[in-house]
């Protein structure tokens, strides 16, 4: 398909840069750069790294509600203003 594209200047560097390291011309180096933001498979000849994430123990007690923390963080504050308060009197 034959199409008129208007390019960012920083985004045409790119792509300059690109046909130079790469030996590319700009239709090719263009269609490589749309494939990597776009596809599913991202470069052709570069193999895809999962994402995995590494659980670690933290040494919390497993009965804490991690979900109710913000309600604890806001009770531990009114106690503390509380304490604060009862010292002035």
């Amino acid at each position: 398909m034959r199409t008129t594209v208007t390019l960012d200047p920083d985004v045409e560097a790119l792509l300059r840069q690109a046909m130079r390291e790469r030996s590319l011309s700009f239709k090719e180096a263009l269609n490589a750069a749309v494939r990597a933001g776009l596809g599913p498979a991202g470069v052709p000849g570069r193999p895809q790294r999962r994402y995995r994430i590494k659980p670690v123990h933290m040494g919390f007690d497993p009965t804490f509600r991690w979900d109710k923390a913000l309600a604890l963080a806001g009770e531990l504050e009114d106690d503390a203003i509380a304490r604060k308060l009862e010292q002035r009197k």
